[in-house]
């Protein structure tokens, strides 16, 4: 009995260790985030505008974070996160989902 439930342990512990890292979802977050400001337009020119562009970014971050993170860690396989962080642009992530 005692094997039987050290080997569903170590079946669900490999299952969720094939999933994206924490830091890989706060880093799709960020390149999202970016892609989402690039595809508006929003381009600074100006160390002041770079600065308010930074933190309208980070205001985002902030916000979606932790929701973010969890679904991403829970509910999206590895490769989908790796092919997102690799896109150009939000077309490219959605053909991620195609996969």
């Amino acid at each position: 009995m005692k094997r039987v439930m050290l080997i569903a342990v170590l079946v669900a512990w490999a299952g969720c260790s094939k999933g994206p890292s924490e830091d890989q979802c706060k880093q799709l977050l960020e390149h999202l985030v970016d892609l989402e400001f690039k595809k508006a337009g929003a381009a600074a020119s100006g160390d002041a505008l770079k600065a308010d562009l930074a933190k309208q970014k980070a205001a985002v971050i902030e916000t979606k974070s932790g929701d973010f993170i969890a679904a991403c860690k829970d509910k999206t396989a590895k490769s989908r996160v790796e092919c997102a962080l690799a896109a150009t642009d939000l077309e490219a992530v959605g053909k991620c989902d195609e996969q």
